[in-house]
């Protein structure tokens, strides 16, 4: 769905991403894992813990916003680029919107739950005070293999 070029520092976070979802799947979570870069470093990494941390809100996005804005001590993450292995859910986007997220960079598209573009589009939502610049599909096929062999296990 993307045709815009992906710049090297972008792709290197994803790959920093992915590796977070790596670890998630291994641990038995859904291999979604996250980063946040700030001034051309990443500060933060995240992934998945829903299950460890018995908690529905303990995705990849949310966790590594929320460690972003400790460190930063800020709730505002003006500044900040999210980059996540799979296109962020309503929960996820509303809390990007929120936070003020400068960018948004995704790996895999969600047909079924993504809401950024796919389902629906609540970061670039026109009735919304801030939004994200966003861009999706970057390193999708490799976000994509590890989502459909975790699955591809579990059924």
């Amino acid at each position: 769905m993307t045709t815009t070029p992906i710049a090297a520092a972008d792709q290197q976070a994803m790959a920093a991403a992915l590796d977070e979802a790596r670890a998630a799947a291994a641990a038995g979570e859904v291999p979604v894992g996250a980063v946040v870069v700030h001034l051309g470093e990443i500060v933060v990494r995240a992934q998945n813990r829903m299950r460890r941390d018995g908690d529905a809100t303990a995705h990849a996005e949310v966790l590594a916003m929320r460690a972003a804005a400790h460190a930063f001590g800020d709730e505002m993450l003006r500044s900040a680029t999210l980059v996540v292995t799979l296109e962020p859910c309503a929960m996820c986007a509303g809390a990007i919107v929120l936070a003020r997220v400068e960018r948004l960079l995704f790996g895999a598209w969600d047909d079924k739950a993504g809401m950024c573009g796919s389902v629906g589009d609540i970061v670039r939502h026109p009735r919304l005070n801030h939004r994200p610049a966003v861009q999706g599909g970057i390193l999708a096929a490799e976000s994509s293999a590890l989502l459909r062999q975790f699955f591809s296990q579990r059924r």
